[in-house]
Parts: structure tokens; sequence; C-alpha cells
């Protein structure tokens, strides 16, 4: 019984994991960037851009031009999260400066 378990939560372990040792491909960075630069336009309209972001923008697209696709697919993850960062910030700031105003 207890090898049986053991057996499938082995499986089910291994067959979770599979997406995430796959190599990532040219759709993959595509569809990542757009995120990153959908957030980041988002984040400039806002008027809060991080130079953070325009970086790790540039290191996905030099990655994704040497073929290193996991490395790009990779960075812009990282924009994306950084750019919905400073979004949350630009947001959070609107209302949180009250709390700090002398009265």
């Amino acid at each position: 019984m207890n090898k049986m378990l053991i057996s499938a939560l082995a499986v089910l372990l291994i067959a979770g994991a599979t997406p995430l040792l796959a190599a990532s491909s040219e759709a993959d960075f595509k569809a990542a960037y757009a995120a990153a630069e959908a957030a980041d336009k988002e984040a400039a309209s806002l008027r809060n851009q991080w130079t953070v972001t325009a970086a790790a923008l540039a290191a996905a697209k030099k990655a994704a031009d040497a073929g290193d696709f996991d490395h790009a697919v990779a960075q812009s993850k990282e924009a994306e999260a950084l750019a919905k960062a400073s979004i949350y910030q630009a947001t959070s700031e609107k209302t949180l400066w009250k709390d700090l105003e002398i009265r």
C-alpha cells in the first residue's frame, strides 16, 4: 500500500515538474515579452516607470536575439514583475500619502 502511494506521488511530481523542465520557445518569449511591455506601458501611463524594468526588457530582447529563449522568458517575467510592482507603488501612494500628512 505504501509503495503504491509513494509511486503514485512520484509520478504526479514528475508530471507536474515536466513543464518546468521543458525548454522555452520563441512563442513563449513573445507572450512573456508582450505581457511585460503591456505592464510597463501601464506604469508609464501612471508616470512611474522604473529603470530596472527597462533594463530587464533590454536583457530579454538581447537573450532572444541570441536564441537563448529560456533566459529571455525569465528576463521578461522579471520585467513584468517589476512593472507590476511600480504600478502597485504608484496606485498605493496616491492615497497613502494622506496618512503621512501632518494634521
